[in-house]
């Protein structure tokens, strides 16, 4: 797992990014399909619409979605090739797009991003999203073409049509994940890449466990304030089962502090992140709610500054389609050198220098 520290793109007095704190376990769903629908499209794409809405707030809370697209592009820069056609799925504000026209971090004199990248399709579901910043600047450096989905769980394009797909937090929001990485797969060209990035089950923890201890102490029960989150363990295998290779998982956390439990709620608003699962409480969180989750979030998770702290908790996968000039692992037992004949010497050569 990767920790890195992030640039200071976020503002100094409010937030910053710390190291990574200790593992916690919670539970899962099991992997595959789901059997029911968990989150509402519609009050998704509300979300989005009336957070877009308001450009100037909308903006001022894109520090995690660029920073993190930024850490994407860096894994598409990792690749040694050209990039003729490429797709952002579900796109946002084109946080993408933005960061690619930015010189590599690895790299600085050698240029933007964006000159591996012919054409960029950028698409969402959120129309007043997609086309918040298409008058910036950064929009003449790219060659950036938007694109409105009807839904975020189908998609309108040819199959062998991409050249790589990179989609950046927006598939914690999809129902049937499977379903939507199966169609990823069908649109790249052979041996193509998929590079994604979504929330993980352990994001913003400090905020889930204040307000249900907060719920149960006022009102005795525990209502859906928070989404559920895929876990590390299942996106490995949710890739192989939309018929990747050569898969690659791994997680980042991004410790963001917030000088109080309520504006971070605010940045998630802002951002189009509330909560949207089908089943959750219609309606605000009681103010004695709200008063006792403040208090035991800074007690059980406030830093010493008085700040609280929100762990955001990314798990980045790539995946590549079949081709048949593609590499391939060799078969088992046709390694050049045994690995038990090695463990067996490294255990003789330490019995022989304890004696």
């Amino acid at each position: 797992m990767n920790t890195i520290s992030i640039r200071a793109f976020i503002p100094p007095l409010t937030r910053r990014c710390v190291p990574l704190r200790s593992v916690r376990r919670y539970a899962v769903q099991a992997p595959g399909a789901p059997t029911l629908e968990i989150f509402s499209h519609q009050h998704k794409w509300m979300q989005k619409e009336r957070a877009a809405a308001d450009v100037e707030t909308s903006r001022s809370v894109d520090h995690l979605r660029d920073e993190v697209a930024s850490r994407l592009c860096e894994r598409l820069m990792d690749i040694n090739r050209q990039f003729p056609h490429v797709l952002d799925l579900g796109a946002n504000s084109c946080n993408i797009a933005r960061m690619l026209t930015l010189p590599s971090e690895d790299s600085p004199d050698a240029g933007p991003r964006s000159k591996r990248v012919g054409k960029l399709t950028a698409a969402d579901s959120s129309e007043t999203l997609l086309y918040r910043d298409a008058n910036l600047a950064f929009n003449n450096e790219i060659d950036i073409r938007r694109e409105v989905l009807p839904t975020s769980e189908l998609l309108p394009f040819e199959a062998n049509m991409f050249d790589a797909v990179l989609s950046s937090l927006s598939l914690h929001w999809i129902n049937d994940l499977p379903s939507v990485l199966a169609q990823v797969n069908n649109i790249l060209k052979p041996d193509a890449p998929f590079i994604g990035v979504m929330m993980g089950g352990d994001s913003l923890f400090e905020l889930r466990t204040s307000l249900q201890l907060a719920e149960q102490d006022r009102r005795g029960g525990v209502a859906t304030h928070t989404s559920p989150l895929a876990d590390v363990r299942d996106v490995g295998g949710l890739l192989q089962h939309a018929g990747f290779n050569l898969l690659t998982v791994d997680i980042d956390d991004i410790i963001i502090d917030f000088p109080d439990m309520i504006s971070l709620m605010k940045d998630l608003q802002a951002s189009g992140e509330s909560n949207a699962v089908l089943s959750r409480e219609k309606g605000a969180i009681h103010r004695d709610v709200l008063l006792a989750a403040e208090n035991i979030y800074r007690e059980l998770h406030g830093n010493e500054d008085g700040t609280l702290p929100a762990t955001f908790r990314l798990i980045y996968m790539i995946g590549w389609k079949p081709s048949p000039a593609q590499a391939k692992p060799l078969e088992r037992g046709t390694g050049m050198f045994s690995i038990k004949d090695f463990l067996e010497k490294e255990k003789k050569d330490d019995e022989g220098g304890n004696k």
